[in-house]
């Protein structure tokens, strides 16, 4: 039987990566997948490169705080919505799979409005605004966290784990060293600001990197348009805009990682045992959720936490030196985590609603 679906989400990197971990098996499935995202979002340059035709709608960003932009923006979400009824009409999908950003609220309403099954997936443990607007239009909800599930009614809602790409468990740690040109077999911390990068995390890492190369490699992850070239050529340090094909063999690398707390990044730190030292965006950058991922990794010791208004060059290093001196704490109590299988568990859901 031909079976067709849409995948949809965009904004960050985040609402991305768990598509992608999906398409082989879905691929294995029989299904025909297109996705639909922004027009020159990062996902478009991520999907086109693997091959999926990509759609791009109008989206506009549905703020809680005032904008001038507030008053054009909901005219870009009628056009997107009108859109992706243009698209569903011409894909006809059996199902729409949506990963969230504000671009899939558009594609999750139209989805409804021709009574098409849509299954969401949310990351985090409190839903953005995007998820917020289209959950009452979902047939089926895959939550990383219990505390997330609990809120919806009974068989709507299930505990999935997030979709980790399969590569990523196969880096090879000596390619990983070639590739960032270190030549010692130093310790080496891996840091990721996140897909659009941290401007704070950076200027820390960059304020402490005499006292951590005197121990360590680092590899740094600084964000589109926020490498500094006046620290290239240092002994022991690599920084880039971005990593993609060469990612599993960095991780593979890194002995300790330096993170945002995004729910998808920290999941991948999870599933790979990784010690690491979360820094989640701020309040005043964010509603939070980040800050409720991070303790909650905290809480079940599987990651230190720094506070954004805490980070400075002495509370890093201090947490390095705490994060390298218990890995092995750490590593343990990550083992620990009863791993799903979350690609086989959302795909039997997806698979469930064709009719």
């Amino acid at each position: 039987m031909s079976k067709t679906l849409v995948m949809t989400g965009g904004g960050t990197a985040g609402h991305v990566t768990p598509n992608i971990a999906m398409l082989p098996r879905l691929r294995e499935m029989g299904y025909k997948i297109s996705y639909i995202g922004t027009y020159d979002g990062i996902e478009k340059k991520l999907i086109e490169a693997e091959g999926i035709p990509y759609y791009g709608i109008s989206s506009g960003k549905l703020r809680r705080y005032f904008s001038m932009k507030n008053f054009s923006d909901p005219f870009r979400v009628i056009k997107g919505f009108r859109q992706a009824k243009k698209l569903m009409k011409q894909l006809r999908p059996d199902v729409v799979f949506s990963k969230g950003g504000f671009v899939s609220v558009p594609v999750v309403m139209a989805a409804a409005k021709k009574k098409i099954p849509v299954v969401i997936h949310e990351s985090d443990m409190t839903p953005g605004l995007a998820n917020k607007l289209a959950l009452p239009k979902a047939s089926r909800v895959c939550c990383n966290f219990p505390e997330t599930a609990s809120t919806f009614p009974e068989g709507v809602a299930t505990v999935t784990g997030t979709p980790i790409r399969e590569e990523l468990y196969h880096g090879d740690a000596e390619k990983g060293r070639m590739f960032c040109r270190f030549t010692d077999n130093r310790p080496t911390i891996l840091v990721m600001g996140g897909s659009t990068g941290s401007a704070a995390v950076n200027a820390c890492i960059r304020d402490a990197l005499p006292e951590l190369l005197k121990d360590y490699n680092v590899v740094h992850l600084a964000g589109e348009g926020k490498t500094d070239p006046s620290y290239d050529g240092r002994a022991g340090y690599a920084q880039f805009a971005y990593v993609k094909e060469q990612l599993p063999d960095v991780f593979a690398l890194a002995d300790l990682v330096i993170s945002r707390a995004g729910a998808n990044a920290i999941c991948e730190l999870l599933a790979l045992r990784k010690p690491n030292i979360l820094i989640p965006l701020s309040l005043a950058q964010s509603r939070g959720d980040q800050i409720l991922n991070a303790r909650s990794f905290e809480k079940s010791g599987y990651s230190k936490v720094i506070e954004e208004e805490n980070l400075n060059k002495d509370t890093l290093l201090s947490a390095v030196r705490e994060v390298s001196e218990n890995r092995e704490d750490y590593i343990r109590k990550m083992a620990g985590n009863e791993e799903k299988d979350s690609i086989t568990i959302i795909t039997e859901i997806i698979d469930s609603l064709v009719k």
